[in-house]
C-alpha cells in the first residue's frame, strides 16, 4: 500500500550536467506520479562551470517539487551530498547521480525495503555499463579492499542510488570523500543495511568526473574509516596498545643491553641501543596520542550531545 502522506526527499548532486538534469528530472517526475509519493526533489548544483545554473532556473520555475542548493563553487560530491541530507525533510532520503546513468524506476524497490524494516538501501551496478579498465577493474578492486577492511561485506560502495531512513542521515556527518563510505558511516551507528541489484545505464551526456587521482584519496578516507570503525570510542585500545608493546620491547632490549654492560661488553656502538631508545620514544608518544584522543573524543561526544549508543526502537507492556 502507497503511503502518499510519507514524504520522500530525492537528493541529486550535479556538476557540469546541463544536458542530462532535464531527462533526469522528467524520469523521476513520471516515477513520482506513477507511485503516488509525496516527493520533494532537491537539485544540489556543485558550482558548476556550464549551463547547468541556467537549466536549473527554467526547471524550478516548471516543477513546483523542485529546490536547487547552489554552492559557491565546486566543493566535490561529499561536500554536495551532504548539503542536500542539511536541507531535506523527508522521511526517507533517496540519493541519485544527475548523469542519467542510475535509473529512477528502482527508486520505488529501494523504498519497499525501507519501509520493511531497513535502515539503507544500497544500489548494487551488478551490470555495470561503464568502461572495463579505467573504471569497472579499479572500482572492483576499491570494493574488495573497503569490505576487507571495514568488515562490512558488499558489492557496490560507490553507488549513488541509495535509500536512508531520515535519522541515519541525520547521525552522519560527511567530509573528505565520505560519501563512498556512507553504508560503512551508517553500519558505525546501528544501521540495518540491505544491497539490492540496480539497472545501470550507459552515459549519454558529458563526461566522468572521476579520474585515477581520486585513488589516493579514497585511500586516505579508508585509513579514516577504518579507524573510526575500530577505534572511535575507544582510541586508546589503538594507540595505546601500541605504544604499551612498544615500551615493553624496549625495556627488554635495554634489560639486555644491562647484562651485557655488567658482564664488560661495549653497547655504546651496537644498533640495539638506538633501536631500543627510539622504541621507548615512539612508546610513550603513542600512549601519549591514545589518552589525549580519550580525552577529545569524551569532549566531542559530550559537546555535541551525541550519544556513543543507538536505540531501535524500546517496548513496554506499562499501563502508566
Amino acid at each position: 500500500m502507497k503511503n502518499i502522506t510519507q514524504l520522500i526527499s530525492i537528493i541529486i548532486p550535479v556538476f557540469n550536467e546541463s544536458e542530462s538534469i532535464g531527462y533526469l528530472l522528467d524520469e523521476v517526475l513520471n516515477v513520482i506520479k506513477d507511485n503516488n509519493y509525496n516527493c520533494e526533489l532537491i537539485v544540489v548544483n556543485d558550482g558548476s562551470r556550464d549551463n547547468t545554473s541556467t537549466v536549473l532556473d527554467q526547471l524550478t520555475i516548471k516543477i513546483k517539487e523542485l529546490s536547487v542548493i547552489s554552492l559557491r563553487k565546486n566543493y566535490g560530491q561529499t561536500a554536495a551530498m551532504a548539503a542536500g541530507f542539511d536541507n531535506s525533510k523527508g522521511e526517507i532520503v533517496i540519493t541519485l547521480d544527475g548523469d542519467l546513468q542510475n535509473d529512477p524506476n528502482d527508486i520505488p524497490k529501494l523504498i519497499s525495503y525501507i519501509n520493511s524494516g531497513y535502515d539503507l538501501v544500497c544500489g548494487w551496478r551488478y551490470e555495470r555499463k561503464d568502461k572495463l579498465l579505467n573504471r569497472r577493474i579499479p572500482s572492483k578492486i576499491a570494493n574488495k579492499l573497503i569490505a576487507n577492511v571495514t568488515g562490512l561485506k558488499l558489492h557496490d560502495y560507490g553507488c549513488s542510488l541509495k535509500a536512508f531512513k531520515k535519522e541515519i542521515v541525520d547521525d552522519i556527518k560527511l567530509y573528505g570523500e565520505l560519501h563512498r563510505f556512507l553504508p560503512v558511516l551508517a553500519n558505525i551507528e546501528g544501521a540495518k543495511i540491505k544491497e539490492i541489484e540496480v539497472n545501470h545505464r550507459s552515459r549519454q551526456y558529458g563526461s566522468s568526473k572521476y579520474g585515477i587521482d581520486r585513488t589516493f584519496r579514497v585511500l586516505m578516507d579508508l585509513l579514516t574509516v577504518w579507524f573510526m570503525t575500530k577505534f572511535l570510542t575507544r582510541p586508546m585500545y589503538g594507540f595505546g596498545f601500541v605504544g604499551i608493546i612498544s615500551i615493553l620491547i624496549s625495556l627488554g632490549m635495554t634489560f639486555y643491553l644491562f647484562v651485557l654492560k655488567t658482564l664488560g661488553q661495549d653497547i655504546g656502538n651496537r644498533p640495539m641501543l638506538m633501536f631500543a631508545l627510539i622504541l621507548g620514544i615512539a612508546g610513550v608518544q603513542l600512549f601519549s596520542f591514545g589518552l589525549l584522543g580519550e580525552l577529545l573524543m569524551r569532549t566531542y561526544h559530550e559537546s555535541q550531545n551525541r550519544p556513543i549508543y543507538r536505540v531501535r526502537k524500546i517496548q513496554s507492556n506499562s499501563k502508566e
